[in-house]
């Protein structure tokens, strides 16, 4: 995977990259949108603490598929309000802090989830 960030651009406002090349590669793993609920039902009030949960089960998935974090070439947050996309960001890159090889990232401000009390939903998108 490489990452890709053209010079004449502005730089990205996280730990993410502008886009992601994939090369050869044999298996691909797409998540479903992941939300902070936590195995026992609870959903934390933070948004942090339901990001966290969020990317907790994402790491469980690219397990499961025999992957992990290094493998994401994508990830797509979903916040419900713009008050919470710092605490998202944050999440987002102390989750991507030892990958050397940043995935695209996209995050878009939505309405709501099924549930009120979600405030964050992550998805993302591994190949190796």
């Amino acid at each position: 995977m490489k990452s890709l960030n053209p010079p004449d651009i502005a730089a990205p406002f996280g730990r993410y990259s502008h886009g992601s090349e994939v090369g050869n590669f044999g298996r691909m793993v797409q998540t479903s949108g992941q939300l902070g609920l936590a195995a026992d039902g609870t959903i934390p009030e933070s948004v942090t603490a339901q990001a966290e949960i969020c990317f907790a089960n994402i790491d469980a998935i690219l397990t499961e598929g025999n992957m992990t974090r290094t493998d994401i070439f994508h990830v797509t947050g979903f916040v419900t309000d713009r008050a919470y996309m710092a605490d998202y960001m944050a999440a987002r890159d102390a989750y991507l802090a030892e990958v050397t090889v940043l995935p695209a990232s996209t995050l878009l401000i939505v309405s709501g989830f099924t549930r009120a009390e979600f405030k964050v939903e992550i998805q993302v998108s591994a190949a190796r």
